[in-house]
């Protein structure tokens, strides 16, 4: 069966001002980079097209011009020059076509021969077919394609620089931006160890960081407000009832000192000593709770719990149960009496309430109190919600109690820095952990 189990609460690392400050700097980043990327591809193809499109047409013009000349002049011949070439063929004389220009529509085409060096020659070939005369006009694109790989390799190095400063801007700005809220979290932090909290908004300007600041100067004084308010309240009612306990305490002992006394009424009147120090242990305890403050003093844990059981063993009646304290000796844990009489009480409490029959035992260890008792056990239900405040367990039926016994054993562990487990026996019933953090152990 599962366990339940409250530890002292783990620490989060605060992560929130690096993963803002990251983000910002990657949109920075991821902006400037696939900006300048597109505007350096726009460019490349644009410029490509407007290239390719000046040339076809300057050939095809060309072209032309060439032809007509040689309706004028049919004596003429195709004359080679350095980036041009112009030649003409009979379509009686188709063979003397080189094989690559034979099958060609009419219009502009870009080829690619061997070179003869181990390289290609890429030039575009305009090309008119008339009935009786085939025209070719080739233009060698060798400095064009140069040219465009130049233009392609200052692009690529274009774009890593605007990234390069893309990350630098984004670096900066998100250092501008993420200052004053880094500035707001530090003073808010420094506020919380105050007493009174420190008003943030005078150090901030009227924008969305100064209308933050403002929200939460309301809300830390409105939360203020509740927490004075609980406090003075509980003080109040912790003053109010301490009168009429000592009051109590006083008239008891009182009459506990006559010598006529029957066992019967003696005995009433010890229940009622008892319940009186119970009522000013717990409210010593809640006291404790509602200031949120840790408690001083050199509790003796086996003290306390010989206390506990022996006012136990006069409210079990004719129940047939044994209440027994094992283990050494020894064991002083730097806290109020009163916190360790509550948490410890409440755990011997329910051990005594849901064990019909058998031993309740608590065995004292080093820095830990335990008790196992011989009760009906845990169900999955009972050991997920063990210390929610208002639960009562499956085995509670009809029992008197509210379910806040456990609920106030798990919040006097989160302010002392103990750790209380509950989990099934060995055979049967529970056996609850007290453990106390090894700074408070004497």
């Amino acid at each position: 069966m599962p366990a339940a189990e409250i530890a002292p609460p783990a620490r989060r690392p605060t992560r929130f001002r690096r993963r803002l400050r990251s983000r910002l700097i990657l949109s920075f980043l991821l902006l400037g980079m696939f900006l300048s990327a597109f505007i350096a591809a726009a460019t490349f193809i644009i410029q490509n097209r407007v290239e390719s499109r000046v040339i076809a047409d300057a050939l095809v013009r060309n072209n032309d011009s060439f032809a007509n000349g040689f309706y004028r002049d049919p004596t003429a011949i195709g004359i080679p020059f350095e980036k041009i070439q112009g030649r003409q063929f009979s379509t009686s004389k188709l063979e003397r076509v080189p094989p690559e220009w034979r099958d060609l529509s009419n219009g502009v085409h870009e080829l690619s021969v061997p070179d003869g060096e181990g390289g290609q020659r890429v030039y575009k070939l305009a090309v008119r077919k008339d009935p009786k005369y085939w025209f070719f006009l080739a233009y060698d694109i060798a400095e064009e394609r140069e040219s465009q790989n130049r233009l392609k390799m200052a692009l690529v190095i274009l774009v890593g620089l605007l990234t390069v400063l893309s990350l630098l801007v984004g670096w900066w700005s998100a250092s501008r931006v993420i200052s004053p809220l880094t500035e707001l979290a530090r003073r808010l932090k420094q506020s919380g160890r105050q007493s009174s909290p420190e008003m943030l908004t005078a150090h901030f300007a009227d924008d969305e960081v100064g209308q933050l600041a403002s929200a939460l100067d309301d809300y830390a004084t409105r939360l203020t407000q509740v927490v004075q308010r609980d406090r003075e309240f509980n003080a109040d009612v912790s003053h109010e009832l301490r009168t009429p306990l000592a009051v109590i305490r006083g008239a008891v002992e009182l009459l506990l000192s006559r010598p006529q006394l029957d066992d019967k009424t003696r005995a009433r009147l010890e229940r009622i000593q008892r319940a009186e120090q119970q009522c000013t242990d717990l409210i010593s305890a809640l006291l404790l709770l509602s200031r949120n403050e840790r408690g001083h003093g050199a509790a003796d844990v086996a003290r306390i719990a010989e206390q506990l059981l022996d006012a136990h063993r006069a409210q079990i009646g004719g129940k047939p149960l044994q209440l027994r304290l094992e283990g050494e000796r020894g064991l002083v844990v730097d806290a109020p009496e009163a916190a360790i009489a509550v948490a410890l009480g409440n755990l011997i409490g329910n051990a005594v309430k849901y064990t019909a029959q058998g031993d309740v035992v608590v065995r004292l260890g080093r820095g830990a109190v335990e008790v196992q008792d011989s009760g009906p056990g845990l169900t999955p239900e009972d050991a997920a919600r063990l210390f929610e405040r208002g639960y009562r367990g499956t085995h509670a039926e009809h029992s008197q109690g509210g379910g806040i016994g456990l609920s106030i054993v798990r919040r006097l562990c989160d302010l002392y820095g103990w750790n209380v487990r509950v989990v099934p026996g060995p055979e049967r019933g529970v056996v609850a952990t007290l453990s106390f953090s090894e700074a408070m152990t004497a």
